[in-house]
């Protein structure tokens, strides 16, 4: 069970959560604002499927880096994939992988069936496809004969799906609608989860480039890929702060919603830190921080919102 918990890579999961909780306390905002109700089912559905999705996607991605040799000579985590080192088989890794596609599949309907049934059957079907899609990109980032993360297009799907995904769709789950503003902190939130790949295509640089793996970062060169990461930690918080002012709590004295700017320092030192390092192994430390300050932000944005209320 150990080799299982160190595969499922725990570190991991704030992150995946961030965006299910800036997505799903805004819409409690917005639906407080206007007279509206939040459903608590939805939004322990959804925390249920998005930690599904991420411990599929570290199992596909251990399997699928483990069956090419990829994590032979990992720097910082080879330790923890347990393909690589022999700890579990590719063919229980496999297996797992295909269990929890089955119930990831299963929560999503049971999230979907729950947020749209009956009211709203075209939308439940339009997600349906969503969480197909959800699914297929966790598995697809290692696996299969060209995958996506092995073609420098991670930082895309990552965008996409644990930002815009994350924060609009679960937003759209409470709401039944749409807000372009969402986008904001759907976007800083994007970022986010895009120099946390950054940073481990970063720490990994040597090896992928032995390995064939072209990852952006290794596209880009340690020193572009340094430049990317430094721009990925500066906007988010500018994003967060354009959310806020653009719905004008500054001019109704509401000034709670702006904790989330205290983030602002811990940014600024952990920008100045990484800036510093030379050595790629020395970043390793760096994924878990970054993954905090996100879930932080998520959090303070949550409790700031709906302290208004």
């Amino acid at each position: 069970m150990k080799h299982w918990i160190q595969a499922a890579r725990l570190r991991t999961l704030p992150l995946s959560l961030s965006g299910i909780i800036m997505g799903a306390f805004i819409a409690k905002w917005r639906l407080s604002e206007n007279g509206g109700t939040w459903d608590w089912r939805i939004f322990a559905l959804a925390l249920l499927v998005t930690l599904l999705y991420q411990i599929l996607s570290n199992f596909a991605n251990d399997y699928g880096d483990g069956v090419k040799g990829t994590d032979k000579n990992r720097i910082g985590e080879a330790e923890s994939r347990a393909v690589a080192s022999g700890k579990i088989t590719a063919t229980q890794m496999r297996n797992a992988v295909i269990l929890l596609s089955i119930l990831s599949f299963v929560a999503t309907v049971a999230l979907l069936y729950v947020a749209f049934y009956p009211s709203n059957i075209r939308e439940f079907w339009i997600f349906i496809g969503l969480g197909i899609a959800c699914i297929l990109a966790a598995i697809g980032y290692t696996v299969g004969k060209k995958p996506y993360g092995y073609m420098g297009l991670g930082d895309i799907f990552v965008f996409i799906f644990f930002g815009l995904v994350s924060v609009c769709g679960s937003y759209f789950l409470f709401t039944k609608s749409f807000s372009w503003d969402v986008l904001f902190p759907a976007t800083a939130v994007g970022m986010l989860s895009m120099a946390v790949l950054n940073l481990n295509n970063m720490r990994d640089i040597v090896n992928d480039k032995l390995s064939g793996k072209k990852t952006f970062a290794l596209k880009l060169g340690f020193k572009n890929a340094m430049i990317y990461e430094i721009i990925l930690l500066q906007l988010p918080i500018l994003l967060m702060l354009a959310f806020l002012m653009y719905n004008g709590f500054q001019e109704r004295g509401l000034y709670y919603p702006f904790i989330v700017m205290i983030l602002i320092f811990p940014f600024m030192k952990l920008r100045r830190t990484i800036m510093k390092i030379q050595e790629p192994k020395l970043l390793d430390p760096f994924l878990k921080q970054v993954g905090i300050l996100t879930f932080m932000m998520a959090v303070l944005t949550a409790v700031g919102l709906n302290i208004v209320n």
